[in-house]
């Protein structure tokens, strides 16, 4: 087996995504000249949401190994049992002489807290996914995809929907075996992700016969569009060779900031970058529970923090493993161990604790499912149910948490919260999304953009919204104060007689008001509906009326 390397740990996240199609497959596209003296934005900035990504949290929550931070020093430690080391020795792609690469390293010269708090990040995972590189012969530097996808932050969700350390998005993730559903997203597991991601790339390169920069390049951009943009070049005389091609912006700055990563890692000296020096041996242990199991109970008995098993298992959404799997909890190799001894004491009926719930009059599966946080069929499963038939009086046994929700402390529900209660700047506000509405009509209410909208609330822009669901808004505070400023006869209130087919949301956005406002003005009980000839009073701003007044 040819000893290869992890290639390109840790640096600053692009918002690119393994996708089959993410890109429309466009042939009027001009790429930026490559003797040109201006620098594109594509090049040269550090958006501020790579930034956050790269170092915000869950950063110190990260579990303690043997991880020292670098600090730059212009000579070079030599440390034969470094995984840096074991890295370089495995790079196969040849070496480029390219101003777009040069542009690239250039914005990670001295960059010590990038790498510092990446490497921290990555330790946990790097021998495993090297260790599965090296399996597959591949050049280690596809690693870096990770790097530029996601920072190696475990939760990452982009613009574009995608997820997990190799981002990817829902379509190409089942296309690769990745399970998606309430309990569970196998695109945050390292274990499955990783083993999804390395198919696709080779299936990539064999597509490619063997081009690496075109399947790295079709791995953001999509196989279609790396396709056209060959066709594009052999139209105009070129090689369609990846350095000539015409690709979306994103990814003329993907494939160049990989190269550029691989040669800092060759000799960080030159960039005045200093690694953190990474034992080159296995940090971490796959423990395989046979039945669902409750995260509390498993970090109660490996003698772990919930935090630290919610970051090494971060495809777990729920307070418990998925009832139909996977059960695999990735741990530190001591923890692994008391685990797995602890389990092989366990009966199937201690892994998660049972309740007995007596139906009462007028319930369904449906209330006791929402009741519990648990499916319908999981309770049919266990209670040997075969329709959805319930009597007063019967008994079912449903699977509980064994702590408070708020102790599950990286669930789903709780990152989210985590994440709308951060402090931002403005004024925070919470909207309760009517039916109907999308994130675009709120956006507007509100003044903000559809972007910022949904990544204040963990979202990407085309997401669906559920009636009821909680936003939290961010409004400028200077458009407030100027707002309050303002002459009184800018805002009158008006009557408006409902038409058949409206709904409080469709009002609400031709006049640029809220529906929480709408409804408190007219005492609209939760869940009513407008009747065709009913009499709303609104309160509006005139100025922002155009011809509805």
């Amino acid at each position: 087996m040819k000893r290869t390397a992890l290639g390109a740990l840790v640096t600053i996240t692009m918002a690119g995504c393994a996708s089959f199609e993410s890109y429309e497959i466009t042939h009027d596209f001009k790429p930026p000249e490559q003797d040109s003296t201006a620098q594109p934005d594509w090049i040269t900035q550090l958006d501020q949401e790579s930034i956050d990504l790269a170092l915000g949290p869950p950063f110190d929550l990260v579990p303690e190994f043997d991880y020292q931070p670098g600090h730059y020093s212009s000579t070079v430690p030599d440390y034969p049992m470094d995984i840096w080391q074991r890295l370089r020795e495995g790079f196969q792609l040849e070496a480029e002489n390219n101003s777009r690469i040069e542009q690239q390293k250039q914005l990670f010269k001295g960059r010590n807290s990038y790498f510092n708090a990446l490497a921290r990040r990555a330790e946990p995972y790097l021998y495993y996914i090297l260790d599965e590189i090296e399996e597959r012969d591949m050049p280690t530097e596809v690693v870096a995809l990770a790097v530029v996808e996601s920072a190696f932050q475990p939760f990452a969700y982009s613009h574009g929907r995608a997820a997990g350390v190799w981002q990817f998005i829902p379509s190409t993730g089942r296309i690769f075996g990745l399970e998606m559903n309430y309990w569970y997203d196998g695109r945050r597991d390292i274990v499955a992700s990783t083993e999804a991601a390395l198919d696709y790339l080779d299936r990539l390169a064999e597509t490619f016969d063997g081009d690496w920069l075109l399947a790295m390049a079709a791995y953001n951009a999509g196989q279609g569009n790396v396709r056209a943009a060959q066709q594009r070049a052999r139209a105009a005389g070129k090689e369609p060779s990846y350095w000539n091609l015409q690709l979306p912006s994103e990814t003329m700055a993907y494939v160049p900031r990989i190269l550029a990563i691989r040669d800092i890692i060759q000799e960080p000296e030159e960039y005045q970058v200093s690694l953190p020096p990474i034992t080159n041996e296995q940090r971490i242990r796959i423990v395989e529970a046979d039945h669902q199991i409750d995260l509390a109970l498993a970090a109660e008995w490996a003698d772990i923090s919930i935090d630290r098993l919610y970051l090494l298992n971060p495809g777990y959404n729920r307070w418990a493993t998925a009832p139909e799997g996977p059960h695999r909890l990735v741990l530190p190799k001591e923890e692994a161990d008391r685990l797995e001894a602890e389990l092989a004491k366990m009966d199937r009926d201690e892994l998660v604790e049972w309740r007995r719930h007596e139906v009462s009059s007028g319930e369904t599966l449906s209330h006791i499912a929402r009741q519990y946080n648990i499916n319908v069929d999981l309770i049919q499963e266990i209670n040997g149910l075969h329709d959805h038939s319930l009597r007063t009086g019967d008994t079912l046994y449903v699977p509980v948490s064994s702590r408070p929700p708020s102790e599950y402390s990286l669930s789903a529900a709780n990152r989210l919260r985590a994440l709308q209660q951060r402090n931002r700047a403005g004024e925070r506000r919470e909207h309760i999304v009517q039916p109907g509405e999308t994130l675009w009509d709120i956006s507007r209410s509100y003044n903000v953009s559809v972007r910022q909208l949904a990544s204040w609330n963990g979202m990407a822009p085309g997401d669906t919204l559920r009636p009821n669901q909680k936003l939290v808004v961010w409004v400028d505070g200077e458009a407030i104060q100027a707002g309050a400023d303002s002459p009184s006869q800018r805002k009158q209130t008006i009557t408006y007689t409902v038409r058949r087919g409206d709904s409080l949301a469709r009002i609400a956005q031709r006049f640029n008001v809220r529906v929480s406002d709408i409804k408190r003005t007219n005492d609209i009980a939760e869940g009513s509906y407008l009747q065709p000839g009913q009499r709303l009073r609104i309160e509006v701003d005139v100025t922002q009326q155009g011809a509805n007044l």
